[in-house]
């Protein structure tokens, strides 16, 4: 409880500031809090910095980093005198409409990509791993809704919102975006170098879906969600095998999608159709 007093002090002191004072501090603050729990929990996971991230030591450090952000966005909310639907986060049937619309689509368009490319004989399919497919479900998903709905929130919700205070649209959304890209380096280290491009234009893509949405981020959250459930689930079961037909710069740098260009095909339609939805 000392933490988050202090952490009130230190948000009430720039509740007047400029908007990129606020995000500065809201990053510091949420980094702060979370400390004390990452290093010990660093520790037992034997995880030395900057050695990569295993999946069993990324995945509780990611929760327990995430499990804060409501906690510190909470402290900004009661210093400006606002409420989380300020940032979009609401939680009515309309949203939960919006979340299962973002949901299918998002799980449509990796369907559709991988449909496309097995199509092209630039993927394959293993059969006797379905049930490893079906057992994966569930628990992707539950994964899935928590880390999309915790990133919206952060990044099309307070940081998007407060950047337009200070920014036109525009600037806000690129800027965002930008930011929501290059914090997948702390993860993922110079790895994820390739996919920048797409996780930036994937940023863009989950604001249009905001906007879309009428300011809600339900739209965004569901379809954030779609997009990962549908990538570990089959990365899970490895369902997919790519092929020696398939060219890299169209499937994706080390097979990665969103380092391909069918990958920024599928976002770029995606942000089409929104687009479209929206107007």
């Amino acid at each position: 409880m000392a933490i988050l007093d202090q952490l009130d002090v230190l948000v009430e002191s720039i509740a007047h500031r400029s908007a990129a004072t606020k995000v500065i501090t809201f990053f510091l603050a949420w980094l702060v809090a979370w400390l004390p729990i990452a290093i010990p929990l660093a520790i037992v996971l034997q995880w030395r910095p900057p050695k990569p991230l295993s999946i069993g030591q990324k995945l509780p450090l990611v929760l327990s980093l995430y499990a804060l952000a409501p906690l510190v966005l909470w402290g900004f909310i009661r210093a400006e005198g606002t409420t989380f639907a300020t940032y979009g986060f609401t939680l009515n049937g309309s949203s939960f409409i919006s979340l299962l619309l973002g949901l299918g689509l998002g799980v449509l368009g990796i369907g559709l990509l991988f449909g496309l490319e097995r199509w092209a004989k630039w993927v394959e399919l293993s059969p006797s791993n379905l049930s490893q497919f079906f057992g994966a479900l569930l628990p992707t998903l539950a994964i899935s809704l928590v880390i999309s709905g915790i990133e919206e929130l952060v990044f099309r919700g307070f940081l998007l919102s407060q950047l337009q205070h200070d920014y036109a649209v525009w600037v806000a959304a690129a800027s965002s975006s930008l930011i929501f890209a290059l914090l997948h380096l702390v993860w993922e280290g110079t790895d994820i170098a390739p996919q920048l491009p797409g996780l930036w234009l994937m940023g863009l893509v989950l604001v249009v879906a905001r906007w879309a949405d009428g300011g809600s981020l339900g739209l965004a959250c569901g379809l954030h969600a779609g997009w990962i459930w549908g990538m570990a689930s089959l990365d899970a079961a490895q369902l997919v095998h790519y092929t020696d037909r398939a060219p890299e710069w169209m499937t994706g740098l080390k097979q990665q999608p969103l380092a391909g260009g069918m990958g920024l095909l599928l976002l770029g339609v995606t942000g089409g159709v929104l687009w479209g939805f929206g107007r």
